[in-house]
């Protein structure tokens, strides 16, 4: 089980511990994006300060319907106790946890200030 807390803002935050090559790791904030179809937006600092290895150009839709092409980076990181390779989108919106992270997941969150973010596997 993956655990978060709620910040005064309501965003449902939680950190992963996020690896790099040569076992560069750190734990990284997050806040789980329901908006977001990908995997884990991170960025460029937290990025490059793990050497994460660059994968492509991928185009995307942001919320606004714009199109646009985000740099992506390749990524394991622990979920639900176990080693995962990931997809990473560049992101200046901050660090975020997608949809495609979390399925097979259930997300619970007590939206209220410093209220529980509990994510399960299902």
């Amino acid at each position: 089980m993956i655990r978060g807390t709620v910040n005064a803002k309501l965003e449902a935050v939680v950190t992963l511990h996020v690896l790099g090559p040569r076992e560069r790791s750190l734990q990284v904030e997050t806040e789980i994006d329901t908006g977001f179809s990908g995997y884990l937006a991170l960025d460029s600092r937290a990025i490059h300060s793990r050497g994460l290895r660059r994968f492509g150009v991928n185009e995307g839709t942001l919320a606004d319907g714009t199109r646009t092409y985000f740099e992506t980076y390749t990524a394991t990181l622990d979920w639900h106790g176990a080693v995962r390779s990931v997809i990473v989108v560049e992101s200046a919106g901050g660090n975020l946890v997608g949809m495609s992270l979390l399925r097979g997941s259930q997300l619970v969150v007590d939206v209220i200030e410093n209220g529980n973010v509990l994510i399960e596997r299902r």
